[in-house]
C-alpha cells in the first residue's frame, strides 16, 4: 500500500465503515453535477455498492479510493479512476474532497498519488478528465498537474436550469 501513501493522506479501498460517508457524499445535491447524478441513494444500495467494492479494476472497469487523513484516519474525500480502458490505457479520473476539508492541499496530494500510481501500477498511457467551466478549484488543479486542455464541449451538461460547457482534459504519460 505505499503506492497509495502520501505525507498528509492516505488512499484506501472502500470499508463496510464507510457507509454513513457514503451517503453523506452522494446525497449532498451540491454534488449532484460532477457526479451526474439526479435522485438520492438509499443506505440499502450504498451498502450493496460496498459489498460489490472488492471487484477488481479490470473486472469493474473503476476504482473508488478514500481519501483519508493520515492524523485523524477519518475519510475527508474520494477519488475515482472510471472508464477503465486496459486496452487503450486510459481512464477517466474524478476527485471529491469534503468542503470543510478544501483548500488544505489534500486533494493536490491525492491526485498526485493517484497519477503516479495510474501511471507506474496500472501502465496506463493516459487519463483525463470533464470539468465544467465554472468549477474554478478543479481547473486549477487539474491544471497545476500539468492536464491540457484538449477541447470544449458546449452545452454539455444541463444544471439549474441553465447549459454548461464542459472543458475536457488529458495528462499523458510520457515515460
Amino acid at each position: 500500500m505505499q503506492k497509495l501513501k502520501g505525507k498528509h493522506i492516505n488512499l484506501r479501498a472502500l470499508e463496510p465503515e464507510d457507509l454513513q460517508f457514503l451517503f453523506a457524499i452522494e446525497n449532498n445535491e451540491d454534488f449532484w453535477e460532477v457526479s451526474h447524478t439526479q435522485t438520492p441513494f438509499s443506505r440499502f444500495v450504498l451498502k450493496q455498492y460496498l459489498e460489490n467494492s472488492h471487484l477488481d479494476i479490470y473486472e469493474a472497469k473503476q476504482l473508488r479510493l478514500i481519501i483519508e487523513d493520515n492524523n485523524s484516519k477519518k475519510p475527508i474525500g474520494m477519488v475515482d479512476l472510471f472508464d477503465f480502458n486496459p486496452q487503450h490505457k486510459r481512464a477517466g479520473i474524478g476527485i471529491l474532497i469534503n468542503p470543510k476539508e478544501q483548500q488544505k492541499g489534500f486533494a493536490s496530494e491525492a491526485l498526485q498519488i493517484l497519477i503516479n500510481y495510474s501511471f507506474s501500477f496500472l501502465q496506463l498511457h493516459q487519463l483525463y478528465a470533464n470539468i465544467t467551466v465554472d468549477n474554478k478549484k478543479s481547473l486549477q488543479l487539474f491544471t497545476k498537474h500539468n492536464f491540457k486542455q484538449i477541447g470544449i464541449k458546449k452545452d454539455w451538461l444541463f444544471s439549474l436550469n441553465t447549459y454548461k460547457d464542459e472543458i475536457s482534459f488529458q495528462l499523458i504519460n510520457e515515460k
